[in-house]
C-alpha cells in the first residue's frame, strides 16, 4: 500500500499527500531552477529531513532515558553542487538551551542523531556536517 500519493501542478510544482493522517505538503523548483522558490523544493526537503530524523532519534533515546529536549532546535543548510546538480553537503546545526549536564547522555544523543535512518540512507558523497552547541 502506498504510503504517500503525489500529483505534478504544472509550473514546476507539486503535490502530496501523506495517506495515513492526510496531510498534505507542496514543493515548488527554487529560483535558481527555474522555479519561484515560493514552498519547499525537493532537496529542501531532503535536508529538512535530515534534520528532523535525527532530532526524532534523539527524542526516542531521551524518552526512553527520561530527559526532556525542551529547548532543542535546530538550522539546515543545504549546499547545492551545480555540474551535476546536486546536494554536496548539509550542515545541522543543532542549539539547546538548557541541556543537561550528564556528559555520557549527551554524546548518547549525539550518537542517536548520527545514526537516524535518513542520515544512513543518504548517499556517502552528501557529507553531513553536525555542529552540536551544547
Amino acid at each position: 500500500m502506498p504510503t504517500i500519493k503525489s500529483s505534478y501542478l504544472g509550473n514546476l510544482r507539486t503535490e502530496s499527500e501523506h495517506l495515513q493522517s492526510g496531510t498534505q505538503l507542496y514543493t515548488d523548483a527554487p529560483l535558481d531552477n527555474n522555479g519561484k522558490g515560493e514552498k519547499f523544493s525537493p532537496t529542501d526537503l531532503v535536508a529538512s529531513a535530515l534534520g528532523s530524523c535525527m532530532v526524532t532519534i534523539m527524542g526516542i533515546v531521551a524518552n526512553r532515558d527520561s530527559v526532556s529536549l525542551d529547548g532543542l532546535s535546530w538550522e539546515v543548510t543545504k549546499i547545492m553542487q551545480s555540474s551535476p546538480r546536486k546536494i554536496s553537503e548539509i550542515i545541522v546545526e543543532f542549539h539547546w538551551e538548557n541541556p543537561v549536564e550528564d556528559e555520557a547522555m549527551l554524546q548518547k544523543l549525539k550518537n542517536a542523531a548520527k545514526t537516524c535512518p535518513v542520515a544512513l540512507s543518504l548517499d556517502s558523497e552528501i557529507k553531513q556536517t553536525l555542529r552540536f552547541n551544547f
